[in-house]
């Protein structure tokens, strides 16, 4: 099924263009990034006419070792504010905040003495509840929030519907379907994103999609979700994040017809910035081990330890993963 009128061609003045190369990048070198890195992003996502720039995660200091972590693990309003001032630009700001990861009553502080515009919550389906109360929390401190459901293609319809209902009926404005483990196909991706529209639709609210390329899909499977009508888009500068990474942030706004976004800015940045990354030994992107996590709907947690041993015996980790299958 298709959104009405929309093709390939479309006009879709409703899209918004997310870019989290911080933060899902972030899981690649433990968000240890330089200051002028994160600047000279925010520039050219200013300038590709990018709509939101995710800072990284709000992460537990209780939790999580602040030693073992840049900075963008955090995300403490003062040093967002060292890297965009008052950000007097159309682009607005976000961070994610995980479900019982987050101190979100004491570390997310009001809007109107923050520079971060949008909290995105990221919750599992069996955590709604919980998600639901962070949602309510930032919404009454001025925030925009979005809900990412991760894990979805280990749901069944039943729960999905049934979590959908609970989250829209809250005060959440953006219910993001997420391919957490790279396994899903466009024909899966068309049909779910209008499970979610459907319910959506009703409350008045937008839906987004968060794809990971562990078959080479995150893309062709955003294409899919823009075509059916899901109008907020996940996208990572050369792809960079977790394993397999996601959706090219390049290649998306290459595709989109909207006139306001430019992909210029994002090759300059490219070639200062994410070739040098890459040449010092930051790794992310496809490969076999993460194929092979995808094709079998599994946490790539496995395939992340295989790359790190620097294996190289694929049938026996698919083997491997099947004894776990």
């Amino acid at each position: 099924m298709r959104a009405e009128g929309r093709t390939l061609m479309s006009y879709a003045p409703d899209i918004k263009v997310l870019d989290c190369t911080l933060r899902d990048g972030g899981l690649v070198n433990d968000f240890f990034f330089t200051d002028e890195f994160v600047k000279e992003l925010y520039l050219a996502n200013i300038k590709a006419g990018v709509d939101y720039m995710e800072f990284g995660y709000k992460a537990s200091k209780e939790m999580f070792d602040v030693n073992k972590f840049g900075k963008w693990k955090f995300c403490n309003d003062k040093d967002i504010r060292e890297i965009v001032g008052d950000n007097k630009t159309d682009m607005k700001i976000s961070v994610m905040a995980d479900v019982g990861r987050c101190d979100f009553r004491k570390d997310i502080l009001n809007k109107k003495d923050s520079p971060i515009d949008l909290i995105r919550i990221a919750t599992y389906i069996n955590t709604i509840p919980a998600a639901i109360e962070m949602i309510e929390d930032c919404t009454k401190k001025g925030y925009e929030t979005t809900v990412n459901i991760m894990a979805i293609s280990k749901s069944n319809d039943v729960d999905i519907d049934a979590a959908l209902e609970l989250l829209c009926k809250s005060s959440v404005g953006t219910i993001y379907l997420v391919d957490s483990y790279g396994s899903l196909y466009p024909e899966q991706v068309s049909s779910l994103a209008q499970r979610y529209l459907e319910i959506a639709n009703k409350y008045g609210k937008k839906v987004g999609i968060h794809a990971h390329n562990n078959q080479q899909l995150a893309f062709a499977n955003t294409i899919e979700a823009v075509i059916g009508g899901v109008c907020y888009l996940d996208a990572t500068v050369s792809g960079m994040g977790r394993g397999c990474g996601n959706c090219p942030s390049e290649m998306l706004l290459g595709f989109l017809k909207n006139p306001k976004y430019r992909i210029n800015p994002l090759l300059q940045f490219i070639e200062n910035y994410i070739v040098p990354l890459r040449e010092s030994g930051v790794v992310w992107g496809y490969d076999i081990p993460y194929l092979l996590t995808g094709i079998l709907n599994q946490h790539p947690k496995t395939a992340i330890q295989f790359e790190k041993e620097k294996r190289k015996d694929y049938n026996n980790f698919y083997l491997e993963l099947l004894d776990n299958f």
